[in-house]
């Protein structure tokens, strides 16, 4: 199949493209973590799941991307995953930029007790760091600020993508 812009999420390489990004974003977090030693804390593990939530979506859409059930419930899976991260890191931001005594982020993460993500991998999913402080800029952006660019950016993509389905054929 030819590429065009009505065709691109028809195609696997546009869902691995997309979760080739993820994995970007996700090595760059475990490097953050682990290499340079910045703490995460409750809402950096939620950005995290959210971001997972769009990884789990490109697999999804790549299994059978010409299937129209199958891409649009990846799409649908990116739209909710990002839409989440982005209002997270939005929430973020305010905890850096805003504090205030009243409105603070958890101590601990929270998971259903039939997924304790945090135990059964605690190097991925455990929270020590503090939410309102800033350890990180790059570019005068923190952390969640630069995730805010990264959820609304997926967000964008995607509207581009779900209006291309309804274009016609030349």
């Amino acid at each position: 199949m030819p590429f065009s812009h009505q065709t691109f999420s028809k195609q696997r390489v546009a869902w691995l493209l997309l979760l080739g990004f993820v994995v970007f974003f996700e090595a760059a977090a475990l490097f953050f973590q682990h290499v340079m030693m910045l703490p995460p804390c409750v809402m950096c593990i939620y950005e995290r799941i959210a971001m997972f939530g769009i990884g789990g979506a490109a697999i999804f859409g790549a299994i059978a991307p010409q299937n129209t059930i199958v891409r649009w419930l990846g799409l649908a899976g990116w739209g909710y995953s990002a839409y989440r991260g982005l209002s997270l890191s939005v929430e973020h931001v305010g905890y850096q930029f805003n504090p205030s005594p009243f409105a603070t982020c958890d101590l601990f993460v929270t998971f259903p007790d039939w997924a304790p993500l945090n135990e059964w991998a605690p190097w991925l999913f455990e929270a020590y760091g503090e939410c309102s402080k800033v350890v990180w800029q790059f570019l005068s952006l923190s952390m969640p600020q630069w995730l805010v660019v990264i959820f609304a950016g997926n967000l964008i993509a995607l509207g581009v993508i779900v209006l291309a389905q309804f274009a016609k054929s030349k």
